[in-house]
């Protein structure tokens, strides 16, 4: 998953990027209103942790701008505020859930993990394309029922290419969604054929079909 931590309490923000990261999860931080604005409107996420009360600006305006802007990342409110005026304006506008603080990080993952799965993958913890079958929340793949191991990146491009499957997606886009804003540093992205052959030559001798086609001066598809 690709998450957008919104927080500007250094300790909680740190303890969240930490405990994401460690599950193979591309992390990225914005701790004010700005850095987050800024964020949100160059890269797409997987799920947006939102905190409310930002310095420079308030989370209900981020929310406000995704949702003007037809974006449909998933967005979960984090905040000190337990008022249910605050809970019913973030659903109202959009966000997907909201959990209060103080929290235990298993019941963040998990809730990050349901609203990711019913925007994603239809609120599904088994995802199936013909004779590939995921499990979500063991991060496990079959061919049939044949088990394949997969680096964190790979396992993250499966999922990638599933979710858009019949979509042409630019290697531009594979490389945010797998590396962030990190991946503006990079000179080329040569590296993106290399995770595609293996992952394509891993789940092809395990006995899938060849999903992975080229196309031309664009992208990639997933699709078959």
């Amino acid at each position: 998953m690709k998450i957008l931590i919104v927080e500007d309490e250094p300790a909680l923000r740190e303890s969240i990027e930490e405990y994401f990261s460690e599950g193979g999860n591309i992390c990225e931080i914005a701790p004010d209103y700005l850095t987050a604005l800024s964020k949100v409107n160059l890269y797409r996420y997987d799920c947006i942790l939102l905190d409310i009360s930002l310095p420079g600006g308030n989370g209900i305006d981020i929310l406000k701008n995704l949702k003007n802007n037809e974006h449909a990342d998933g967005v979960l409110i984090i905040s000190a505020k337990n008022s249910l005026d605050d809970r019913l304006e973030g659903l109202d506008l959009g966000a997907d859930d909201y959990l209060t603080k103080p929290f235990h990080m298993s019941e963040l993952k998990s809730r990050v993990m349901a609203i990711v799965r019913r925007k994603t993958f239809n609120g599904s913890n088994l995802l199936t394309f013909n004779e590939i079958k995921i499990d979500l929340m063991a991060k496990e793949v079959k061919v049939g029922r044949k088990q394949v191991k997969l680096t964190p990146k790979e396992y993250a491009l499966l999922l990638y290419f599933i979710a858009n499957k019949g979509k042409v997606v630019s290697k531009n886009a594979i490389a945010e969604h797998l590396w962030g804003d990190r991946i503006d540093i990079a000179d080329n992205l040569n590296f993106i054929y290399s995770h595609i052959k293996n992952l394509r030559k891993k789940i092809v001798e395990a006995g899938s079909g060849d999903y992975i086609h080229g196309a031309y001066g664009m992208g990639y598809k997933f699709s078959g």
